[in-house]
């Protein structure tokens, strides 16, 4: 079957590579990370797993590789603020910023695929030892936070749930069947649960909520803590189709509805109905602010601006949370102007 989705976007065939679970790069600490000294025509990767950024006349920097002199400056955040969507890397936001629309310092991009809360902030930790100052620190994310805050209770532990511990907890209930030898549990297998469904999510949106913005605000502490006293930090609510006013443009349209058809979990709106309405962003902004406002950190939701800035005939996102090349330029100037990024 061909599918529209590497029809009208070819370059998603790039990011499917490079998040190739057969290839997925474990990691100590973090659990997981990019593919290293990925190379491809829309996504590239350095010798760390950290995309790399395009500044001004094509200069190019990455956290785990060349790194300009000088202050600089950290997008941060989930596979969106990675630039998942973009036909190349000087299209992502960071290089949009660097290159285009806050070029005063470099720019470098610490998305990432598939991270929670907790661990955008240790990967930051386990490389502000390469940054030197720090300018400016954008965290552009959300989503993930509210998505595995849904995960069961007996997922979440002290730091929060994290996209694919199903694998985990199943490695780590084989490693305890191992050392019961010789108990009488041995030869038996366990009835610890290890795999969640969708009949175990929580749906409770008061809980999600508080879950989701918990944990994003004890990792904004370590932030704080660990970029220095003249770090200016911004955390932005990433745009998202059911976050805001949006009419989906015909291309946008034959995508969503391709995903809904070739989705394991299901429709989207079966799956994330409860969490994909504009009542809930808004709550979950309004929970976001107040957090942030008791931290010292700049809060900002880009829904409603980026709502503003688009039509119906523009084609923004490649599927409901991710952008295209347009997207991300609209994206990356209201970025700049909400902020007021030099």
């Amino acid at each position: 079957m061909k599918l529209k989705r590497y029809e009208l976007t070819p370059q998603m065939r790039d990011y499917d590579a490079m998040k190739d679970p057969s290839q997925r790069n474990y990691v100590p600490y973090l659990m997981y990370f990019h593919r290293t000294d990925f190379a491809s025509a829309a996504v590239n990767t350095d010798g760390s797993g950290f995309r790399i950024s395009t500044g001004p006349e094509g200069i190019k920097a990455s956290a785990g590789g060349h790194i300009p002199p000088g202050p600089v400056r950290v997008l941060a955040g989930g596979s969106t603020a990675l630039g998942v969507g973009a036909s190349s890397d000087s299209n992502t936001l960071a290089s949009l910023l660097w290159s285009k629309y806050a070029p005063s310092a470099p720019w470098l991009n610490f998305g990432s695929y598939c991270f929670n809360p907790t661990q955008e902030a240790l990967l930051f930790t386990l490389y502000r030892h390469r940054l030197g100052d720090i300018d400016e620190i954008v965290i552009l994310s959300g989503i993930n936070a509210v998505m595995v805050s849904r995960f069961p209770e007996w997922q979440q532990g002290d730091h929060g749930a994290f996209f694919f511990c199903g694998d985990y907890f199943e490695k780590m209930e084989e490693l305890r069947e191992q050392s019961r030898k010789g108990s009488r549990l041995f030869g038996r297998r366990s009835s610890a649960a290890t795999i969640a469904t969708l009949d175990d999510v929580r749906r409770d949106i008061p809980t999600v909520i508080h879950s989701a913005v918990e944990t994003t605000l004890r990792q904004l502490d370590i932030w704080r803590r660990m970029a220095g006293p003249n770090t200016r930090i911004s955390y932005v609510l990433q745009p998202m189709t059911r976050w805001m006013r949006y009419t989906a443009a015909p291309q946008e349209q034959i995508l969503f509805d391709e995903n809904d058809r070739m989705s394991e979990l299901g429709p989207w709106e079966e799956v994330y109905g409860d969490i994909a309405t504009m009542d809930f962003g808004q709550a979950y902004a309004t929970a976001l602010r107040a957090g942030c406002a008791e931290q010292g950190v700049r809060f900002f939701d880009l829904n409603p601006v980026v709502a503003e800035a688009v039509t119906d005939q523009d084609w923004v996102f490649v599927d409901r949370v991710h952008y295209s090349d347009a997207g991300h330029d609209i994206v990356a100037r209201a970025t700049a102007e909400t902020l007021g990024l030099s």
